[in-house]
């Protein structure tokens, strides 16, 4: 099951969990409140699973690759991590389902404050739009991800600030009505 907390403010090793201490941890409900969807599914089955198909058909998610991120894999490798891990938006929905591997979705709350989920084999989650987030690997070092979208794919980044954005307004828009 994924579990979530707020960060610490340590500059350490962005890999590291950097939980408080205490440990503030983020319940469902909490990630629910900013637009995040969770759902877990049965990645040793993905190619094959009904609870997959249903949420592609539902949810319209036309397009899919995967990918493995990990330095012998992924060309430009540092490069792509220190992108990733750039606190940015997107004008879509972004949906990853760790197929393998782990990893780290940070996202703001509604103060601004950082939430970090911890993600691993079989947890697909869904940022909304207009949601300042980052990625980073946990330290296994290794991820291998479903990317789903709606249509083509989009992979535009737009660092902060990008408050402009009509996806950003909307977002802000949402939380305002959630509080």
């Amino acid at each position: 099951m994924v579990e979530a907390w707020y960060m610490d403010e340590s500059q350490e090793d962005q890999r590291a969990p950097h939980r408080q201490r205490p440990n503030r941890a983020v319940s469902l409900e909490q990630l629910r409140r900013l637009g995040v969807v969770y759902r877990r599914l049965d990645a040793d089955n993905y190619e094959t699973d009904p609870c997959l198909k249903e949420i592609r058909r539902a949810e319209n998610y036309s397009w899919m690759d995967i990918v493995t991120i990990h330095k012998d894999k992924l060309p430009n490798y540092e490069e792509k991590i220190k992108t990733f891990y750039e606190e940015h938006l997107h004008l879509d929905d972004e949906i990853r389902y760790i197929l393998e591997g782990s990893g780290y979705f940070d996202v703001r709350d509604k103060d601004d404050n950082w939430i970090r989920i911890s993600m691993e084999k079989g947890d697909m989650i869904t940022l909304p739009a207009g949601i300042y987030h980052r990625f980073t690997l946990d330290e296994n070092n290794y991820v291998k991800a479903m990317r789903l979208f709606v249509g083509e794919p989009v992979w535009t980044a737009y660092n902060r600030p990008a408050d402009d954005f009509p996806a950003r307004k909307q977002y802000m828009k949402f939380l305002a009505d959630e509080a």
